[in-house]
């Protein structure tokens, strides 16, 4: 599994998978962040079993799903207030990576 660390508290990768979670765990993050949609592709695990997962694991989790190249005002306002409520590092997932990404640089735009 790769991720791409976007800040020292925020770091975002492609999909993962329920097994992925004893590394994110391992790799030092306190909370994951889904922003794919379910059934957005076939075959990718649903939102509540990575979910799942991840809280089994002792980690929190949200969902904050987002629709692929339309971010809206209320996605980076959840999106937001996630980062300030989650303990971090945050681990985010999307299915390649660029809408936790994107959502993170409108947070900071925002902040600006």
């Amino acid at each position: 599994m790769e991720y791409r660390e976007i800040s020292d508290d925020y770091s975002v990768s492609g999909q993962i998978q329920p097994e992925d979670v004893a590394a994110i765990k391992e790799a030092g993050f306190k909370s994951v962040i889904c922003n794919r949609p379910d059934d957005e592709q076939p075959g990718q695990p649903s939102a509540k079993s990575i979910g799942s997962a991840v809280e089994a694991a002792g980690l929190a989790f949200r969902y904050i799903p987002v629709i692929s190249g339309q971010i809206t005002a209320e996605n980076v306002e959840d999106q937001a207030e996630a980062l300030d409520e989650l303990e971090g590092p945050v681990f985010a997932y999307c299915r390649s990576g660029a809408r936790c990404t994107n959502l993170y640089g409108l947070i900071q735009q925002s902040k600006g």
